[in-house]
């Protein structure tokens, strides 16, 4: 079995469409356990939003892939010194395999290759194992909090109120 990492294309589109709102919501997404299907309903992204992502010039969307067959992906973009860290995603079937760790990996090499001198993300505060899942890996809660705002319904209607917990990661210059 091959397996790549690479940056996404706009062909790439469709696949890492259906691979993050399967992962995200809906009854695919419960097989895993990153799913957000029991806190918002809707969609998580379309391929119009995935198409300016990858457009950006300051974003890279990575994919893993294994036997040509999209396991996994996660949304990076650079803001000032520090890189973003979003869309985390793997397919439902696939976790627990090591492939957002090798994601996470990635995203670090990324981030030292664009001079970054730390990550960041924002998590859902009621994702309890999640947010563990991300301290394990050297990630630190910054204390800062963010609204869950949706400019949208059709990007997700909250079950419940919600808020990001922003984390981070230093990075040093090994």
């Amino acid at each position: 079995m091959s397996s790549s990492i690479l940056a996404a294309t706009l062909a790439d589109i469709p696949e890492i469409n259906a691979l993050v709102n399967g992962a995200y919501r809906g009854d695919s997404g419960r097989q895993g356990w990153t799913t957000e299907a029991d806190l918002i309903d809707g969609t998580r992204i379309d391929e119009t939003i995935l198409t300016n992502l990858i457009n950006r010039e300051d974003t890279t969307v990575l994919l893993y892939r294994e036997d040509k067959n999209l396991l996994g992906c996660v949304e990076l973009r650079k803001e000032g010194y520090k890189l973003y860290l979003g869309m985390l995603s793997v397919s439902p079937l696939s976790q627990n395999k090591g492939i957002g760790k090798k994601l996470m990996s990635a995203a670090e090499a990324h981030a030292k290759e664009k001079k970054c001198t730390s990550i960041f993300m924002t998590v859902i505060s009621v994702r309890e194992e999640l947010l563990n899942w991300y301290q394990r890996h050297g990630y630190v809660l910054t204390g800062e909090r963010k609204p869950f705002i949706v400019p949208d319904e059709r990007w997700g209607k909250p079950k419940s109120k919600l808020e990001f917990l922003v984390l981070e990661k230093k990075l040093t210059n090994k």
